[in-house]
């Protein structure tokens, strides 16, 4: 059977019910009984997340409310709780039954099916099966496999669910280990926010919290998945909704979050025979790439509608005082909005001049507007330029570092944003380099790091030796699938510190460890002491965590010990760093994360469990501007172009967009059902516009293989794949994530943030011979 596929005989339907709703309640009682589950354990856990004194959602970051509803988790995030604390069990008898060549032709989804991770293991390539290896050894061994190696030639890896005292630990042992190598997921999505923002407004995270979506009077959504991907934002969109606030959205795939939601809350919506609450009031099929294009046309109808107010002396549209006091390169910005063409405009977004003038109208009346994305806009070759053009935008009205108004960036994993506020970067320039070698007398290296791209670049050119991983899947996730594989087979060292078998664990080096760890969901006690944890949500508020439930198994260690005993075993007596007192008790890493970073975290531990958590210090919620010139840039694109070095011209060319099903959470995929989209039983799709087909002898079902189109030697191929007809616009085609990321080269990403560029990959779709 094809991979990705349970049967057959896949369903394809349109989906016409709303988000949320009872399709939400099924599928969770449907995933609660596949997990072994009584639904009195679901229930009790899930009572506890996201509340002030329960865990923080292990899913995705969207913010918690001071003022939590009884059920305060959405679809999504429930199902990452049941996967967490399923009643299966990968132990040492599994591994014992199956040897590593068996499991690498299992799907992603089988592989975490089997339960949580028990026990340490070690690979043993004379039986190619992993055993079992005391905790004491396999921290000796991988020690001297450190000690071993160049520290530049190692990588430590970091993925978004670590909470902050393990990444600020982390990032301390890996210094003094001497490497700056700390990739990170947000080098795979939001680097391009990372890097953008700073040069528009100086700060790396969005300036807008909850009481701001509470009064905001319009909302921009440009390529973000809401209804997969931040469920519980759906909720403040439709109050939004309810009070009147116009809700424009845009993205080149339609779907079903940002257009009906039906509140599982709400026991009259529920049973309400009604389609839910509109949720966009405008939704437009951009391009895949076209956003600068069309924010290009929004700003331009705005700039029309302030002439004509200058020339009638009505109010003016520009907040001319903000631009005045607080902004700089307006003229510049100013210069290239007038001197772009319509006709380019329109060709390049693939939306009609007057759609986007109506847009203009509609952001010309709103006084407190929020601008939302996602990776729609930082997955391209150009997702800098969408990031500050973005922001131009709302720059132009003063919708920045006002009440109701400002930028908000949807990051991913639950505390990927928090681990870089606490240290978690190849980048020296965002670490207080001279308060690490002052606190704990140890020299940090001062050459730059390796982010994503570059620790991959260095797998495929020798360079890279060792690889340790806290978290994550990170072969699955990034780029060029095959060759990173076969490369990564050929480093010394591979450390994998992991709740569930994933395939990292199965690309197995000369020295391959599987340390299991316990969940955020569990108790952590150290010494007969319950511990607490805390993470940074998408709007910049940090938040304790209190593991409710009991670890999987006795032999699990926290996070944050297995740092502790891997630093000490490595870096001995190379540092002043407390690591014994720290695993003892987790306050005393605040206390050393506030004296490192004490604006973002006065009071720390005193303030940790504030409801609604505490916000950080973000200079431009306060029209603070930490940028170069002291002001907020407006930034100029070089172009609409989105691939401007591929030849995207010819005709059977066309642009893939990587997408997530409604049944995943970035790599970890729970099922086959994309139930929002109508597809059933199957991952192994690819959706393409009606007239694409007809033009190409396509017709729905048609097995097909799909093809990169570039020059530079190396094939890139999946094959078997069925292709259906969808609503998408012309010239674009789309498919899952992270099974296409097999398509993705590696250096097609975002030219400064290094952020692959999956929402814009050129491609060729072939259809099989019959039989």
């Amino acid at each position: 059977m094809d991979r990705s596929e349970n049967t057959d005989k896949p369903i394809i339907e349109p989906y016409d019910e709303p988000s949320g709703g009872w399709g939400s309640v099924k599928s969770l009682v449907s995933k609660a009984n596949q997990e072994g589950l009584l639904a009195s354990t679901v229930w009790a856990t899930l009572q506890n997340q996201n509340k002030p004194d329960g865990y923080q959602c292990v899913s995705c970051s969207w913010a918690k409310p001071a003022d939590p509803k009884a059920f305060e988790y959405c679809e999504n995030g429930a199902k990452a709780t049941m996967w967490e604390i399923t009643a299966k069990r990968c132990d040492r008898d599994f591994f014992a039954r199956h040897r590593v060549s068996e499991l690498l032709e299992w799907t992603d989804h089988d592989l975490e099916k089997q339960g949580r991770l028990t026990t340490p293991m070690k690979y043993d390539k004379t039986l190619d099966q992993y055993v079992p290896i005391k905790w004491t050894d396999a921290f000796r061994e991988i020690g001297e496999e450190l000690k071993a190696l160049d520290p530049k030639s190692v990588v430590f890896y970091v993925s978004g669910r670590a909470a902050l005292e393990t990444s600020h630990m982390w990032q301390l042992f890996a210094r003094i280990y001497g490497s700056n190598n700390l990739p990170d997921s947000s080098n795979m999505c939001h680097e391009s926010t990372s890097v953008g923002l700073p040069e528009s407004i100086g700060s790396p995270v969005g300036t807008v919290t909850l009481a701001d979506f509470d009064v905001c009077d319009m909302m921009f959504f440009f390529g973000h998945n809401t209804g997969t991907n931040a469920p519980r934002l759906l909720h403040w969109v439709q109050q939004a909704r309810k009070r009147g606030a116009p809700v424009i959205t845009f993205n080149p795939v339609l779907e079903r979050g940002l257009m009906r939601f039906k509140n599982p809350q709400s026991p009259v919506e529920m049973l309400s025979p009604g389609e839910g609450t509109k949720m966009s009031s405008d939704y437009y099929q951009v391009k895949g790439g076209g956003d600068v294009a069309a924010m290009t046309g929004i700003a331009k109808a705005v700039f029309a509608l302030d002439d004509a107010a200058k020339v009638s002396g009505g109010k003016r549209v520009l907040d001319v005082g903000f631009i005045e006091e607080h902004c700089h390169g307006f003229d510049e910005f100013e210069s290239f909005v007038r001197a772009a063409d319509w006709d380019e405009i329109v060709r390049c977004s693939g939306l009609p001049r007057a759609e986007l003038e109506h847009v203009g109208r509609v952001y010309s009346k709103a006084d407190k507007v929020i601008g939302n994305y996602g990776m729609g806009l930082t997955q391209h070759r150009h997702g800098i330029e969408n990031v500050q053009m973005l922001v131009n935008l709302l720059l132009m009205r003063g919708m920045m570092g006002k009440t109701g108004a400002g930028i908000s960036p949807i990051r991913g994993h639950s505390n990927v944003q928090g681990q870089r506020t606490v240290g978690i970067t190849e980048k020296l320039e965002l670490i207080p380099v001279e308060k690490f070698e002052e606190f704990y007398g140890f020299t940090v290296p001062k050459e730059k790091g390796l982010d994503t791209v570059e620790a991959c670049e260095g797998m495929l050119d020798g360079s890279v030796k060792g690889f340790v991983c806290l978290g994550g899947n990170f072969s699955r996730a990034v780029p060029d699938t095959a060759r990173i594989e076969e490369a990564w087979r050929k480093m010394r060292l591979n450390v994998q510190i992991s709740t569930k078998l994933n395939r990292n664990h199965l690309l197995t080096c000369e020295k391959t460890y599987i340390l299991p760890c316990i969940s955020r969901l569990e108790r952590d006690a150290q010494g007969g002491v319950d511990q607490v944890v805390s993470m940074e949500d998408s709007t910049a508020c940090i938040h304790a965590s209190y593991g409710k439930t009991e670890p999987a198994s006795r032999e699990l260690l926290s996070e944050p010990k297995i740092t502790a005993e891997l630093a000490k075993a490595t870096v001995a007596g190379k540092s002043t760093v407390p690591w014994d007192e720290w695993v003892a008790d987790y306050s005393l890493v605040r206390d050393a994360i506030e004296r490192a970073y004490p604006d973002d975290f006065k009071n720390f531990n005193a303030r940790m469990g504030t409801p609604g958590g505490f916000h950080r210090d973000i200079g431009a919620t306060k029209r603070e501007w930490r940028t170069e010139t002291k002001k907020a840039n407006f930034l100029v694109p070089e172009s609409f172009d989105v691939d401007p070095d591929i030849d995207t011209t010819r005709p059977d060319v066309l642009k893939l967009i990587t997408i997530r099903s409604n049944d995943q959470f970035n790599t970890t995929v729970y099922g086959y059902d994309d139930r929002l989209r109508g597809i059933k039983g199957t991952r192994m799709v690819i959706l393409m516009n009606e007239a694409d087909m007809r033009r190409l002898g396509l017709t729905d079902a048609d097995r097909v293989d799909i093809e990169t189109h570039c020059d530079d030697d190396v094939p890139r191929r999946v094959e078997n794949y069925r292709v259906h007809a969808w609503p998408l616009p012309k010239g674009n085609c789309a498919g899952y994530y992270p099974e296409l990321n097999a398509l993705v080269p590696l250096w097609h990403h975002s030219r400064r943030a290094h952020v692959p560029a999956a929402k814009s990959v050129p491609v060729r779709i072939l259809k099989r011979a019959a039989g």
